[in-house]
């Protein structure tokens, strides 16, 4: 193992957590969310609450620091050989998080995508790469690679949701999401947020936009899950006419969202997916494009 380097506790390390941390925090609290956990109410979920959210968040920040540690200790390795050795810091991520909500999932994908996120940020740090968009989302999909289609591909009787959907539909969820390096995200979310930053400085309205776009266009296993492939297509044709309409900056854009709010409570849909990338949103937008930094991989 002599080409394992030590990490070292540096403030960008910090600094990236509580990036992190605020970036979660900004999307419970955001109102109203359709379907979600916020300081209107629990959204589509019975067992969740805004205080649950938040006590979740406080115990990741001491967890999370592992997987940067990791990822620059790593760097000299080939990237597909990271995973293997991020999934028991995960899976210590999730136990920590279960511990404390008392076995409620509040931040299951968060965890997998801001694990890869923080280790990609340790390793480009390792390598003396900036610390960009373009290049942390690639050195997640190097990562990632080939991970679909060992983890789902071969499944013939499928035990999860997240299998069946696959095998069924076709949906990768946020293994296909992590291994297209959040295509989503850089496709549709980001430039939104950047439209709308551009255009109103409201960080709190371009967050609702962003929000939108992802329940319009990322398809959600969340909601296939609770509402099939016709719950899925009734979100994203909802907040398709929503945005058409102009979205929250329409003229009466907050009372529909509060409408869409009431009826995927009504029909049990929680775009929970979306509001993952709406925090890998958040925590991207605080960087610099980029561009591809090959020599990671």
């Amino acid at each position: 193992m002599s080409e394992i380097t030590l990490p070292p506790r540096t403030p960008l390390r910090e600094q990236l957590v509580q990036q992190m941390g605020e970036a979660l925090l900004q999307e419970v609290m955001l109102t109203p969310k359709p379907g979600l956990v916020d300081k209107r109410n629990n959204g589509a979920h019975r067992d969740m609450n805004l205080g649950l959210f938040v006590r979740s968040i406080e115990a990741l920040l001491s967890q999370m620091p592992r997987f940067y540690d990791l990822g620059f200790s790593t760097a000299a390795l080939a990237p597909v050989q990271v995973l293997p050795m991020l999934r028991p810091l995960g899976l210590a991520g999730e136990a920590q998080m279960l511990r404390t909500t008392g076995g409620v999932n509040t931040h299951k994908g968060a965890i997998f995508a801001f694990g890869l996120l923080l280790a990609a940020a340790g390793r480009l740090t390792a390598l003396q790469r900036p610390l960009a968009q373009q290049p942390l989302c690639e050195t997640v999909s190097h990562f990632c690679r080939g991970l679909v289609q060992r983890e789902l591909g071969g499944i013939t009787a499928p035990r999860t949701a997240g299998e069946r959907l696959y095998q069924q539909h076709g949906l990768t969820g946020a293994r296909g999401e992590a291994e297209s390096g959040f295509h989503t995200v850089r496709s549709v979310a980001l430039p939104a947020w950047r439209r709308m930053m551009a255009k109103t400085g409201q960080k709190e309205q371009a967050q609702l936009q962003v929000l939108l776009h992802l329940m319009a266009w990322n398809a959600d296993t969340n909601l296939a899950a609770r509402g099939g492939m016709a719950g899925l297509h009734y979100v994203q044709q909802q907040a398709q006419g929503l945005l058409w309409q102009g979205g929250v900056q329409a003229p009466d854009g907050a009372a529909r969202l509060y409408a869409l709010d009431d009826a995927l409570i009504a029909r049990h849909l929680s775009p929970g997916g979306s509001a993952d990338l709406l925090a890998v949103t958040l925590f991207l937008a605080a960087f610099p494009a980029g561009e591809a930094e090959w020599a990671a991989w």
